[in-house]
């Protein structure tokens, strides 16, 4: 090619040729080189070859030069947009928040942390702009920039702007502008503030139709700039805009359409914390690694997320975006963001002159913070008090520093001793004192203390420490209501333990919160561990107590044991504790209460009667709760109703006198559960309702409420809140099954409750899935219906009567109200009253020929149970046509705090007598 110039005739090579075309466009030999492929050095070598064959004193000559070549250059003056390699994803409300932004002010700073996607935002957003603006959009990139001042150099030179002989850059600049009418996208301003400033300054004073959107880590300070703050990309469910974009790269880089597992890749964007960069390099090397080595190299996400090595950079990985925010800093903002990056959470001010104050006053970390949020390397949340925080990249980059620095182990130590104190205030000493406050106040260190410990436990010269940090996380995690991290921390104190005694205490206490959330295996594998743990302490009586328990839970709570456990594993269980035990009246009461549960009736009343006296003289509250509560059964099974509520509100004073904690959970929420329980056989919903609320008020089920909701449902199906019903239930089901769907069969009368009330509503898809519920909590519905036993049949009865078919009511409740093996079901107490109404209504709508016999033989049977003494009474009125009584027993209903019953024996008396 011969170009024409001051060296006419000089000959330039093709490459050079397609240099000077991109320097005509003002890119920079790094900008070059990427374009063409080729190296920096290369780009540098053939324009100094230029500059010489075409004897020019410059590169701005050169660039003068080719702009004037025929072809080279369309428009003077006027600097394209980036082509971006990568089709845009997302961000819908982001660019319209950023438009909307740039209407209203003329200067805007879309402002991050590296790699959260600013410039591919601002680019999305300038090149809608660009045909509203006269002269368009100019895009100044000034990474390669060095020195502030030549920012205003640096746009002149892309907006065309002369170079002046009489006056500076700054006025010439801006006497170009001043009649323009265009957006001024200024990228990668962060290392340049002060020029970038002063420059853009004076362009919006002086140049009136000029907008300027800027993108920078930190804002630009001038009094009339608004600040966008560019969050990470959405992650909203399965789906987002982080979702979509990972996929969208994976799709193009292996060819494969088909999207990987959204929740899984949900969950690695979620980690990523919505960077764009660390998404797009994730999916670069997703072919190779997949998404299960993504997600077990998140930890170590600096050195797993890197490109090759054309990429500029600042870009070509985690490590080198924030590296770059890093070096701008100052050596004492470096060293505070060093030391707070061990922090896993929110933290304040306070809390970071704990930890990495160094001496420093409380004003100087304020500061310090402050500055590194203009800097967006930490996250800000006001409030009383405000709180900051570090994207997950940025804190294990300055991690990564702080051992660089040899600081780490010094800055870790201070971490766990601020744990370690911040938790020593959250001791409580009353039940009410675990409100809403203290929860938050929880809350907020406990991610802090699970990264403590997780380092201390690994360093055996800490592993006392550690201990003593475990458990008292573990007490705080029980009251909170987090009981499965509470069993996991006592758990790992019995396995940091020094001395087994302390082992065999630890374990005792994972067992207690393991009963409490109704995971008995759990809790029986525990107590197992913990009895031998005592042994090798030379306990033998405290591994008795471990021994008799375990037979307690086996016969006494089927219903919290997902396996099947046999009554002779339970003797098996005693006649072991007993060879240990040192024969003290405590133990006596403990092997008493862990006996008998499975006995006849008369054998069941004798056995609690003695277990409750031998648990009163031992003076143990404990064992005296569980002791009454074999009591209350004894009076259920043998339908002394009246004597079971009087039982069952005795053990509640008992309890009031134990503290809150893992070894009493079990007891103070069964004890409401039974009052609820006999409440409802007494037919006293209001009462049982009481209880119910007050189970579910337990701290300990905060947030595994499911555990508390099965009595509401209960009391809600048989008074006939049916949207009560339902509306819990759903809670129900999502508290299930964000507990990891245990096997429970002591919840799935609650289950088959909301099964029951969708039947009643004509919905039997819905029941159905209720009914698989049911199961899935491990209850045997062949078994609970063909004897007719306990709550299904009640429900089953209820339902049938409701779709008027008697008749098959009458098989649904087949067994006789007086028949023995009524006696032997452990549950079946509570709901005889129940099934002796339904048992007589059932036989007299059918018109069976012993329906007047049922009718007398249920009213003894529902005696002390006002609903179900209704229930009989309607059916006798049926028998003889009384719509006198039926409108009478209507009012009852309404009076007695059963609005289904009202209602349907007011039709009834609409109807049946007419």
């Amino acid at each position: 090619m011969t170009t024409p110039g001051p060296a006419k005739g000089a000959e330039v090579t093709a490459r050079e040729a397609e240099i000077l075309a991109l320097i005509a466009r003002h890119l920079t030999n790094a900008q070059i080189a990427e374009a063409l492929f080729i190296s920096t050095r290369t780009v540098e070598s053939h324009v100094s070859a230029m500059l010489r064959k075409l004897q020019l004193p410059d590169r701005r000559s050169l660039a003068r030069y080719a702009e004037a070549l025929p072809g080279v250059l369309v428009k003077s003056g006027r600097r394209d947009l980036p082509v971006a390699v990568t089709p845009f994803v997302g961000r819908t409300g982001e660019r319209a928040a950023l438009t909307a932004a740039l209407g209203m002010h003329r200067l805007v700073t879309a402002t991050g942390p590296g790699g959260i996607g600013k410039t591919r935002l601002a680019l999305s957003v300038a090149a809608e702009a660009a045909p509203a603006r006269r002269e368009g959009v100019w895009f100044v990139d000034l990474i390669h920039v060095t020195d502030p001042a030549m920012v205003a150099a640096a746009i002149a030179e892309t907006v065309g702007v002369p170079e002046q002989r009489t006056a500076s850059v700054d006025r010439a600049l801006v006497a170009s502008l001043a009649g323009s009418d265009a957006l001024l996208v200024l990228d990668n301003c962060e290392h340049l503030l002060d020029g970038v400033r002063a420059c853009v300054d004076r362009i919006i004073t002086g140049c009136p139709e000029i907008s300027v959107l800027a993108t920078s880590r930190s804002r630009l300070l001038l009094p009339y700039e608004r600040v966008y703050v560019v969050p990470g990309l959405s992650v909203n469910g399965d789906g987002g805009d982080a979702v979509d974009l990972f996929a969208a790269r994976v799709a193009a880089a292996t060819g494969d359409p088909a999207p990987p597992d959204p929740a899984r890749v949900a969950a690695l964007c979620r980690a990523l914390d919505g960077m764009a960069l660390a998404i797009e390099l994730a999916a670069a090397r997703f072919a190779a690694l997949g998404l299960d080595g993504l997600e077990s190299g998140l930890d170590q996400r600096l050195r797993l997320l890197t490109a090759g090595p054309r990429v500029a950079d600042r870009h070509g990985s985690l490590r080198a975006a924030i590296g770059w925010s890093y070096d701008l800093l100052s050596s004492v903002d470096r060293a505070l963001l060093r030391g707070i990056a061990v922090f896993a959470s929110w933290f304040d001010v306070d809390a970071a002159c704990a930890v990495a104050g160094g001496g420093r006053g409380r004003a100087d970390i304020a500061d310090g913070l402050a500055r590194l949020a203009e800097d967006s390397l930490l996250v800000v949340e006001h409030g009383a008090p405000t709180r900051y925080r570090a994207l997950e990249t940025i804190r294990q980059y300055g991690v990564e520093q702080l051992d660089a620095a040899g600081e780490l182990d010094r800055i870790r130590d201070a971490h766990e001793r601020w744990c370690a104190r911040t938790l020593a205030a959250l001791q409580w000493s009353d039940v009410a004192d675990l409100d809403e406050t203290w929860c938050a106040r929880f809350d907020r260190i406990a991610d802090d203390a699970d990264a403590a410990l997780a380092w201390s436990a690994g360093d055996e010269a800490r592993r006392a420490r550690a201990t003593a940090l475990a458990a008292d996380l573990a007490g705080l995690l029980f009251v909170r209501g987090w009981q499965a991290q509470a069993q996991r921390r006592y758990e790992q104190a019995a396995d940091l333990a020094a001395a087994p005694g302390d082992r065999a205490a630890y374990l005792r206490l994972a067992a207690g919160a393991a009963a409490s959330r109704y995971v008995g295996d759990d809790a029986l594998h525990l107590l197992r561990m913990a009895a031998d743990a005592a042994v090798s302490a030379g306990d033998g009586p405290g591994a008795a107590l471990d021994l008799a328990t375990m037979a307690m839970y086996v016969n006494r709570a089927p219903g919290i044991m997902a396996g099947i456990h046999t009554r002779a594993e339970a003797d098996a269980l005693v006649a072991e504790a007993r060879s240990l035990s040192d024969g003290s009246p405590l133990a006596q009461a403990a092997f008493a209460v862990a006996e008998g549960w499975a006995d006849p009736p008369t054998a069941i009343t004798r056995d609690a009667r003695r277990a409750v006296e031998l648990a009163e003289r031992a003076g143990d509250a404990l064992v005296h709760s569980i002791a009454l509560d074999m009591s209350t059964f004894a009076d259920l099974v043998t339908n002394d109703i009246a004597q079971a509520v009087r039982t069952a509100h005795r053990r509640l004073e008992v309890l009031d006198t134990l503290a809150v904690g893992p070894i009493s959970a079990f007891e103070l929420g069964d004890g409401r559960l039974m009052a609820a329980e006999a409440d409802l056989a007494a037919g006293d919903l209001a009462g049982a309702a009481a209880h119910a609320e007050a189970l579910a008020r337990l701290p300990f089920y905060r947030d595994e409420d499911h555990l508390a909701m099965c009595r509401r449902l209960l009391v809600d199906a048989l008074a006939g809140n049916f949207d009560d019903v339902l509306r819990i239930g759903e809670r129900f089901r999502i508290g299930w099954e964000r507990a990891g769907r245990p096997v429970a069969r002591n919840l799935a009368r609650g289950a088959y409750a909301v099964a029951m009330v969708h039947g009643m509503r004509g919905d039997e898809v819905r029941r159905a899935a209720w009914v698989r519920l049911t199961i899935d909590l491990g209850a045997d519905l062949e078994r609970f219906g063909g004897f007719g036993l306990g709550w299904a049949p009640v429900f089953d009865g209820l339902l049938a009567l409701h779709r008027d078919d008697a008749a098959g009511a009458v098989r649904l409740l087949a067994t006789d109200v007086d028949a023995p093996e009524l006696f032997h079901y452990m549950s079946a107490g509570p709901w005889r009253t129940w099934y002796a109404a339904l048992w007589a209504e059932a036989a007299v709508l059918d018109g069976s020929p012993d329906a007047a016999a049922r009718v007398g033989r249920s009213r003894h049977a529902a005696r002390d149970n006002p609903i179900a003494g209704a229930m009989v009474e309607r059916a006798a009125a049926i028998t003889t046509g009384d719509r006198a009584a039926l409108v009478r027993l209507a009012a009852t209903f309404a009076q007695l705090g059963c609005p289904y019953q009202q209602l349907r024996t007011t039709r009834m008396a609409a109807t049946r007598t007419a």
